[in-house]
């Protein structure tokens, strides 16, 4: 069995961390800040290659797998969570668009993603539908030709920025079965009856853009429709036994960062006339980080590569993203206990990676929403 990576995956790695080093670290705190994001970060990234490996070549892509979007993304947040999270949201949704998405609409969006002239967005969540996605209300109803949206839809990631969006929404309201009532709509963002309001005040990740959405009789021509009609729920736990891969990646990046600054601040701050590295409490801490962060990752590893090799086990995805999610937060935590009074103040990256951290416990499936996943699957 062997676990290293291959020479073109190194180079990979390589090539992100040095991008991310050189670009992130200077306007990381004015992001945060300000909650604002400078979009030719965005496209130098794209003219770079790293936006989207995982699009088939056919459409522009590099054809990488999912393992290689995953390698992209742990380096990018090792640097910067927000920014990392900015720039590779961007094609949020091309995952589920691959998957289902008719040859027109892939032509259209897909090779527009890859080259920085487009962002998607994917519209789930609701005011009152938050994990039972099976309880979304959004509507769209078939008029001729096409369909006509209406409804509501919160935390959508790149919602103001989003040139395409990917809407879940109710299509059968009627079917006794609640599992078969919805489809995906993909829907132009510059349509009459779209409007898109910016969500502030987030704990972290400030960097990227979230949305509150309308949706007011906003019309799409009928072939939009992605995928099958009233097949929409099991579109997205596809799409999402996709996209949690990304979410392990991110944990990883974020706990090895806190980690390192850890280890950074502990070897220089002296207490007691040593420095703090010194102190086998200090020492445990450290132990614990560097194996939690070495379990996620091949936790992570191990599911990115089943699905690569055609084989989607969405019991282990769902250990990956619970387990690696929880131990950024912890790591995270550690980190900022380290730095001790210092880890408060925002001159101190650990306490962004604090706020940063706590979100990936609850999007894409809360934490909650994972174990019940595991233990179904080890149930049976």
């Amino acid at each position: 069995m062997d676990f290293s990576l291959s020479k073109e995956q190194q180079d990979i790695v390589k090539a992100a961390r040095e991008f991310a080093s050189k670009e992130f670290p200077d306007r990381a705190q004015e992001f945060d800040r300000n909650e604002s994001f400078d979009l030719d970060l965005w496209r130098k990234a794209c003219e770079l290659g790293f936006v989207g490996v995982f699009i088939d070549e056919a459409y522009d892509g590099a054809g990488y797998g999912f393992l290689e979007h995953c390698l992209i993304t742990e380096e990018f947040w090792a640097v910067e969570p927000g920014i990392g999270q900015a720039i590779l949201s961007a094609t949020f949704g091309s995952e589920l668009l691959d998957l289902f998405g008719s040859e027109k609409l892939k032509k259209l969006v897909l090779p527009r993603l890859v080259s920085g002239k487009a962002i998607l967005a994917t519209a789930i969540t609701e005011p009152n539908a938050g994990c039972d996605v099976a309880g979304a209300e959004t509507g769209a109803v078939k008029e001729g030709d096409e369909w006509v949206l209406n409804g509501a839809k919160m935390f959508a990631t790149n919602g103001n920025l989003a040139d395409y969006v990917l809407v879940y929404c109710r299509t059968d309201p009627e079917n006794p079965s609640r599992h078969h009532r919805h489809s995906f709509i993909l829907a132009p963002t510059d349509t009459r009856g779209y409007e898109s309001t910016k969500i502030r005040g987030k704990l972290g990740i400030r960097a990227s853009d979230t949305a509150e959405l309308a949706f007011n009789d906003l019309r799409v021509p009928s072939d939009w429709l992605v995928g099958k009609e009233g097949e929409g729920f099991y579109e997205l736990m596809a799409f999402f036994n996709r996209t949690r891969l990304h979410i392990c990646a991110q944990a990883v990046g974020l706990a090895r960062s806190a980690m390192e600054e850890s280890i950074r601040h502990t070897k220089q701050r002296h207490q007691f006339g040593k420095p703090l590295a010194s102190f086998q409490v200090t020492q445990f801490k450290l132990a614990e980080m560097a194996t939690w962060i070495r379990a996620a990752r091949n936790l992570y590893y191990e599911a990115a590569w089943s699905v690569d090799h055609g084989k989607v086990d969405h019991g282990l995805i769902a250990m990956a993203k619970w387990f690696s999610a929880e131990i950024a937060v912890r790591c995270a935590d550690e980190a900022v206990q380290m730095h001790g009074g210092y880890g408060y103040i925002d001159e101190y990256k650990v306490q962004r990676l604090y706020r940063d951290a706590k979100i990936l416990e609850i999007y894409e499936g809360t934490k909650e929403m994972e174990k019940t996943i595991v233990s179904r699957a080890v149930l049976g």
